[in-house]
Formats: C-alpha cells, structure tokens, sequence
C-alpha cells in the first residue's frame, strides 16, 4: 500500500511513500507522518492512498504521528480548494488548516499528578496529625492534583507518599487539559422568546437545516462567483439592525443542529468579542439535552490551550466552536451550521499566504459538507447582500431591536464650525462634551470611538516643513507620548522623540505633534471629567491576553463609566448601560485611497452607534466630522442600509468594482524600486499575452501602491478583474508557474482582496 504525502517543507508537489507492514490499517488520508527526504527526516500529511507507485524504489514511512487521523477528509478536500483558488502551493494551505501545536512530533498533552482516595470498608491506621489532614481533605475532594493538595495543606510529597503507602490513596500520572475559561462562573439559561421577525428568520434557517439533513451531499451544479454553489436555502444572509437579537437565533438554531446529531463553528471578527460570545454560548449549552462542551480557537490563546481545545474538537467531545478566522477549520464532524457573526468585517481575511476569506471558506465548507451557512450583519458587505439580491444566498431581515427598543438617535457635528468657534480644532465639540457630562451625572455609561491609536499621528515642525518619517515605509511616525517614543504602524520601528527639529540647518525647539489618537484623547478626558473612571482599549493597552475580559468584564459591572477605544469596542459587544456614544473622527477613513472607502466608514459608524440605547434608556450617538453630509455619514445617520447599497452599488457597476466583478491583485515588490517597477511591467505582458482569451479580463496597472513603500520593499501593483474569477485562479496558477522574476524580487497573488493599500 502507498500513500502519497505532501510535505511540511515548500516543494510543491505529493510523493509516494510505502506503508509498512506494521502501519498498515493505521494509516488513513489524514494522518500525519515522518517520512525520509534527501538526507533528512521530515513531516507530512497523508493526502490519499494507492496500491501502486510508478516511481521505483519508493522508501518505507518512519513513523505516525499521533493515535488518529488529524485532517477529515472533508477538511482535507478543503484545503485543496483553497490552495487551487487562492493561487498558494498544497503545503501551504494544509498548514494554514491545522494549527502548529498539533503539527508537532511531540505529544503536546500536560501531564500532571493525581491524587485519589481509595473507597474502604475498613477502618483507616492510626495517622499522624498531618496526615490526618490530607486524608481528609482527599475524603472530601475525591479527586485533585497533587500539587494543589500540598498547596492547600502546606504538607510535603512525601506525606503524601506514606498515606499511597497505607493503601488509602493512590498518586497517578493524568492529562490535565488546560482549559482558558476554566476559572469562569457560568451560570445556565434558557432560550428567550422570539419577536415575529426573529420567529420567521429561524424557521427559515430549520428548515434549511432539516432539508440538508434529509438527503444526500448534491454532486451538481456550478459554482457562483465567490466559487459557491447557488443552492436555495444553504447560505442565508441574516440581515439584522444592531440590536435586533441576531444572537438568539444563532443559539436556537445551534440547539436544533446538536438535536440531529451535528456540530457547528461560529466565526467571530475579533478577540475581543470571544469572551462574551463564549459566556453566552456555555450559559447555554452547560446543561439540559444539548449540552456540550464549547470549543475556542483563537490567536490569545497558548500553545497548550490551542492544542487542548482543537483536541476536545477533533475527539468529538466539544461540539461547538467559537473563534476568528481560522476557526473555519476546526474538525467538527458531522457539521450541521456555520455562523459567520458580522460577516462585512475585513479581518476575516488573512493577510500572509494563503489569503483566503473566512466568510468565503465558510460558504465553500457548508457547500461540501452539506451544513447550513448563516452570514450575520446589520451592515452587509455590498458582495454578501449582492448574492442576497441576486438569490445566490437567502435573504432574512429582522428591520427592529428585540424588545421593540428604539434605535439611537445619531446627531452629526460639522467639526468646521467647532473648529472656527474655538480658534482651533478640538478634541471634543461642545456638544459632545454636555452630553458626557449630562450622562456621568446619571450614572449611565459612555462609549467613546477613535480609530488611531497613539498620542499623535505625526511630528512637525513649522519652521522648516520636517515631518518625522518612517525609515522603512512611506508614512509618518506617530508620537506615543507614554514610551516618549516614535512609532511605525506598519513595520514596527521605534525612536525615541526628539526634543528639537532633527534637521541640522533648523534645530527648531517649537516642534510640535500634529494630529490626535486614543493616548491624546485619554489625557483630555482625565482633565475634562477628573472624577469619571475612563479606561482606554487599544492593542497598546492590550498586553495580556485577560486584559479582554478584565476591562469587558468590568465595564459591563459597572466600574468604569468611560471606555475609550479603537475598532476593537465598535461591534458585537452588548452593554445596557451604556446611552452614549461618541465618535470623534468619523470621517478618519473616508479619504483613502481605495474604492471601499466610504463602504468602511458606513459600516463603522452603523456598528458603533449599535452599543448606544441597548437597555431600557434611550441610547444617543454624537458623531464628530469634517464632511458631515457625505452619503456614507448621512445614510449612517438614519440607518439606512438599503439607500447606502443603492447609491454605492451604481458607483461599483460604473467602475465593475466588486460586487460588480471580481479582483486580483498582483503585488510586486523589492528593495529596488526600479526591479519592481520594471517587473511589474514584463508581468503585465505576460498576461496580456497569455490570457488574452479572457474575454472580460480587465488589466489596471501596474501602479505604485498607494503605501509605496512597506518593510523596506518598493511595492507596484497589477489588478485584475473578471467575472469568471474561478476560470481566471486555475489560468492565473499556470502562467505563474513558469513566470521568471529577478532572484530579489517577490510576487504575492491576493484574490479576493479587500485592501488595496
């Protein structure tokens, strides 16, 4: 027997390996393997099985890794289509699919050791006062660790070891899994009842879980354009106002998929929101005929943890998923439901090969396994609610907030006027500033939202024109005032803060910073409202991975009446004391350089005026901006998804920028910007030469990039678009097979891309 094995090393391509006698009925599509290579050992991945090879002389299998298989067949099926259509080698894909931990030779399980007292009819020996204390104690506990037994009583292992001795204990070496919420509090609850639109939306989604449940796997028919199949009621699109009780739905729809046997994974966009999402999930599911373990997968978590909880998954005892992106492939076998929670979210996209979309891979998945695929949102991707219209996906609206509570009211503040009335622009508009105050004095909560974090955005001086700039990339440094440092966002330099202009002619001592972020607007708040307790939440004030549920944790108790923080606070996040909510920079990323500019800051705005008014208060939302009648900002104000779809939908189709057709975008980059300019060029005629029977192929390019230079490589851009974009990966694969680029120069393919910068 033969199995063909991908390696974990980048050589594009299977080879056969001969299973040995000894493995043989072991080792199944899926295993993990090592295997001899060249002069060396390597790991690897079974990805199918034969009975011959034509290659002669094919060597034996070293060794399987682990008791079982670790990819499923389905997952494995997976991994290859996205290799296919995200235009990334075999091994990268199967490694983006099964977490480092779990790759490893080593066993990566914690064992510890177990005290247990050993049920007796007898009467105990006579012990000695210390003794008779851990006896005790293990009488009482039936079971704990070792360690935390002598913790408790202050005694050593070797008492211990008397009372093993005696008969009256035993001392065994176990797993002990780690477990991220071990220490959580959980208390049960029961579903809530549903309003007429939630009713409506999950019968639908029943429904569509009972049909795919009734019959076979469908072999036909053809995939749309995210590489989808169009099947009625199998990918919804839950289009829900903020507010509107989309949580519940996804909890009752989950309980009916456990009923009928399957699992399911819910995606969610950021950290942040995991703590609360897994609160209310094993409230839910921590007891009664679903009860189940609930899974986390995510970035925050160790090494031991990842390995632990993906374990408790693949073992079939965890039952539900929660966590980010990669999280679309934990092994939940039989899958019945996948929700993909504020699906527009671009971080579901991965940034580093291979760049797929979480969101897309989800739909894919519940195509080949045959699960329902829920895409929530109050603020849809114009590529989701386009599939919606075009009935590639199945449209569920619930227009109202639960409990029939009203949506805030989002006054907007033309921060022109401000800026003339106060000789100067200002942190804070007057508005803005009575609001909190009328708040504070009513002990209700505020939101506050800036999206740059830092003290200011750049160092200027206003004799010579200096503006302090990354070495490595083509952007300011922004001033962090607390480290009295200089900082790049995007390659991570560091300087410290000069005290005078650095130019030698100048030497200015009246250089000033420029701009605000979150560190600026933190020291304003301590001076304005010296009594509120404000807690700022950035990824600077984020060093540990409980710092999440600490600061959630005490907001939602009550201790802090300010929360000042990034995107990170802007969505999911349920608080019902909180009635204000201010953002003060709405317009911060309106103006960039990409098509999906105004779509971002009408989504942004809509998601943070959601935590405002969720309780029994009125919720009010002051939004602070320098174009106050954009579209963006005006549709945002009276939450009106449907006319911002409209009007951004005929820009899109004028341009045939998605959801109109679909991108590539090919990067080219160096540390020379003429090699990755001049590359760019010979790039573009290869594929004006051979994909000319493309026939709605177009070629924009190739162009800087708009962040020319990133990390010290010049970067320069093609983009190509087509409405065929399966066609255009599998023809793309080919050319770039054989293209020949200077040994410095680097090709990345994003398809799909939601960042043009």
């Amino acid at each position: 027997m033969i199995a063909q094995v991908t390696l974990d090393i980048a050589i594009g391509k299977e080879f056969d390996y001969l299973i040995p006698d000894d493995l043989l009925g072991q080792i199944e599509v899926g295993s993990r393997v090592k295997v001899p290579f060249s002069h060396r050992e390597v790991l690897g991945c079974v990805t199918a099985l034969c009975e011959h090879s034509p290659h002669p002389g094919v060597r034996p299998i070293l060794k399987m890794i682990g008791r079982q298989s670790l990819l499923t067949p389905n997952v494995l099926r997976l991994a290859r289509w996205i290799g296919q259509y995200y235009c990334c080698p075999a091994e990268t894909a199967l490694k983006s699919v099964l977490p480092e931990t779990v790759r490893k030779e080593q066993k990566g399980w914690r064992e510890r050791l177990y005290v247990r007292a050993i049920p007796s009819v007898q009467e105990p020996p006579k012990l000695t006062k210390r003794q008779n204390e851990l006896w005790h104690l293990i009488q009482e506990r039936k079971q704990l660790p070792l360690q935390e037994l002598l913790e408790l009583t202050k005694s050593t292992a070797a008492t211990a070891r008397k009372l093993e001795d005696l008969g009256l204990i035993t001392i065994q070496l176990e797993v002990s899994e780690r477990d991220p919420y071990a220490n959580e509090v959980i208390l049960p609850t029961l579903p809530l009842p549903l309003n007429t639109d939630q009713a409506a939306c999950l019968a639908r989604i029943l429904e569509s879980i009972n049909h795919c449940d009734s019959n076979r796997p469908d072999t036909s028919g053809t995939p749309d354009r995210a590489g989808q199949q169009g099947v009625p009621h199998r990918t919804f699109l839950l289009h829900g106002v903020t507010g509107s009780g989309k949580t519940e739905v996804y909890l009752q729809a989950i309980d009916h998929a456990l009923k009928l046997g399957k699992g399911a994974i819910v995606l969610v966009p950021e950290i942040s929101l995991t703590p609360q999402t897994v609160e209310r999930f094993k409230a839910r599911f921590s007891s009664g005929p679903g009860r189940t373990l609930v899974a986390v997968l995510h970035s925050h978590l160790s090494a031991g943890e990842r390995h632990d909880e993906w374990h408790k998954i693949r073992e079939g005892r965890a039952r539900i998923v929660i966590g980010a992106r990669s999280a679309i492939f934990a092994p939940v076998d039989p899958l019945g439901l996948i929700i993909v929670d504020e699906e527009h979210e671009h971080s579901y996209k991965q940034e580093e090969a291979p760049r797929y979309h979480a969101r897309d891979v989800a739909v894919k998945r519940g195509q080949d396994e045959r699960a329902v695929v829920v895409l929530g949102s109050a603020t849809p991707s114009m590529e989701s609610y386009g599939n919606a219209r075009s009935g590639k996906y199945g449209l569920l609206e619930m227009p109202v907030r639960a409990d029939d509570k009203k949506m805030p009211i989002v006054r907007v503040v033309d921060m022109r006027g401000e800026a003339k009335a106060h000789k100067g622009i200002p942190i804070f508009s007057t508005l803005l500033k009575e609001a909190i105050t009328r708040r504070l004095e009513m002990k209700e909560q505020v939101m506050l939202f800036l999206n740059r974090r830092g003290y200011a955005s750049s160092l200027q001086c206003p004799l010579c024109g200096y503006v302090a700039g990354c070495p490595n990339c083509s952007v300011s440094l922004t001033y962090h005032r607390k480290i009295q440092q200089l900082c790049c966002h995007i390659c991570g330099h560091r300087t410290p803060a000069p005290k005078v202009c650095p130019e030698v002619k100048c030497r200015n001592p009246a250089i000033r910073f420029a701009g605000l972020g979150t560190e600026r607007v933190e020291e304003t708040l301590g001076k304005l409202f010296p009594h509120a307790r404000t807690v700022r939440m950035d990824s600077d004030t984020l060093k540990r991975k409980e710092d999440y549920r600490r600061i959630l944790g005490d907001f939602r108790t009550g201790k802090i009446d300010v929360l000042l923080g990034t995107q990170m606070i802007a969505k999911g996040l349920h608080f019902p004391n909180v009635t204000l909510v201010g953002i003060i920079y709405a317009d911060l990323s309106l103006h960039m350089p990409d098509f999906r500019a105004a779509e971002r800051t009408f989504q942004l705005l809509t998601q943070v005026a959601g935590r405002a008014g969720r309780g029994d208060v009125e919720g009010e939302v002051i939004v602070q901006a320098f174009t106050p009648f954009h579209p963006a900002i005006q549709h945002a104000r009276r939450h009106d998804y449907l006319a911002f779809y409209d009007q951004e939908i005929e820009f899109r189709e004028q341009l045939r920028y998605p959801p109109a057709a679909r991108a590539a975008m090919l990067t080219l980059r160096s540390r020379n910007e003429d090699k990755a300019r001049l590359s760019a060029e010979h790039l573009k005629q290869v594929i004006e030469r051979d994909l000319k029977d493309v026939s709605d192929l177009m070629i924009s390019g190739p162009a800087p990039s708009p962040l020319l230079r990133a990390e010290n490589f010049y970067r320069h851009q093609i983009l190509l678009r087509t409405g065929r974009m399966p066609t255009l990966t599998r023809r793309l694969a080919t050319v770039l097979k054989t293209l020949s680029l200077p040994e410095d120069v680097r090709l990345t393919v994003d398809i799909d891309p939601v960042n043009l910068v």
